[in-house]
């Protein structure tokens, strides 16, 4: 059966991250998508001018009208924009339980413009960390969720990544791409244990929407593997492909987004 997947997030209107990259990336990986837009956002490849959330009755009304129509194998969560719709989505998920929760903790865009409302980050702390089957946060979100310094080495990654465990969330995928280097590791902590998963580091300036793209893939493909690990590789798979191919692509004269559609054009 072909997974629904819901994702709730801010539109971007350049094409590369949001809304936009989370509906391409189930589109490309099997699964049928839905949406929810928390904010629209004036937005192209050289950053964000302009923001605009809705009320968040607003919010309760698009996820009521999803969840009570269709079968939602699994949600991926995005830009939240403020506390206010941090709570109407923390109520839906409460009311529904859809199965899988996948939080990319998005607080900043690529280029520095604030996504997150300074009183959102501990709503979002305090009432969706424990709803998440998985957290995605790259290594700015996890100090910015914390409190402390960013992690400089891996070491201190795990200790954050446990740190975020020890908060409520269910499960923690850190992303080590801010590292540099030859790789981009990432640290899996969930009941399971601890596992490293780690890709070469693609080089192209192309990398708008990453974030969003990989967690988009995962909610995509957990349902069908039913296992945290398998669904982050076969989405680490897909996002190097993605960013292999991004030169391909000619969208706009600054950082341009990944190829989504790779594998087929």
């Amino acid at each position: 059966m072909i997974p629904n997947v819901l994702t709730i997030a801010g539109s971007d209107s350049g094409g590369g991250a949001g809304i936009q990259a989370d509906l391409k990336a189930f589109s490309a990986l099997g699964a049928f998508g839905a949406s929810a837009i928390t904010a629209l956002t004036a937005q192209n490849t050289h950053g964000v001018t302009a923001v605009h959330a809705p009320p968040a009755a607003f919010m309760t009304a698009q996820l009521d009208a999803v969840f009570g129509d269709l079968r939602i194998d699994a949600v991926k969560l995005g830009m939240l924009a403020n506390a206010e719709i941090v709570r109407a989505v923390a109520a839906a998920l409460r009311r529904y339980q859809p199965r899988y929760v996948v939080l990319d903790t998005v607080m900043i865009s690529k280029s520095g413009h604030a996504l997150l409302l300074p009183d959102a980050v501990a709503a979002l702390r305090d009432e969706l960390l424990p709803l998440a089957t998985l957290i995605t946060p790259n290594l700015p979100e996890a100090a910015a969720l914390l409190g402390e310094p960013e992690a400089r080495d891996e070491d201190a990654m795990r200790r954050q990544a446990s740190a975020l465990r020890a908060l409520g969330a269910n499960g923690v995928l850190i992303k080590g791409g801010h590292l540099g280097g030859d790789e981009s590791p990432d640290w899996l902590f969930d009941a399971n244990g601890e596992t490293r998963i780690s890709a070469r580091r693609v080089a192209t300036r192309h990398t708008h929407g990453t974030g969003c793209t990989l967690s988009a893939a995962i909610a995509a493909l957990i349902p069908r593997t039913g296992n945290v690990e398998e669904a982050v590789r076969g989405a680490k798979d897909y996002l190097v492909g993605a960013l292999e191919q991004a030169d391909r692509l000619s969208v706009g004269t600054g950082i341009g987004p990944v190829h989504h559609f790779h594998r087929w054009w």
